[in-house]
Parts: structure tokens; sequence; C-alpha cells
């Protein structure tokens, strides 16, 4: 066989050897859990909440909350 070949089926195995160990990671981790999910109090869940306004500043306007400053002007 002629080199070329030999380097082209070497780097074909090797990257099927990569892609096995990538797919066989993928099928054998567990995710960590969500931490709001261990927890049942109402402080923890305000706490992980935004304090602002998520819309996009395109003339949406932020429904007001008693206390809390807009970013809306």
């Amino acid at each position: 066989m002629k080199f070329e070949t030999l380097m082209l089926r070497g780097l074909f195995l090797a990257c099927l050897a990569v892609c096995a160990l990538i797919f066989g990671a993928m099928l054998t981790i567990t995710p960590a859990s969500v931490p709001l999910a261990h927890s049942n109090s109402i402080g923890a869940m305000l706490l992980a909440a935004p304090s602002s306004c998520a819309l996009p500043a395109d003339g949406v306007m932020c429904p007001l909350i008693a206390g809390v400053p807009s970013l809306n002007g």
C-alpha cells in the first residue's frame, strides 16, 4: 500500500475511535440536578428569579412592580 492510503486509514480509525468515545460519554453521563428542585423555599426561588425586565427594548413595556425600579425610563 501507499503511504497516503495508510495515513488515511489511520486517520479514519482515529476519528472513528474519537466519535465512539464521545458517543459513549453522551450515553453514560448523568446530568446534575437543578439546585431549586431540592429546595421548597419561596425565598430561594425569588433569589434565582431575574430582578429586571427580560423583554427586548423594542417598545414593549415591562409591568411595574411596587418598590422595584423600572428600566424603561
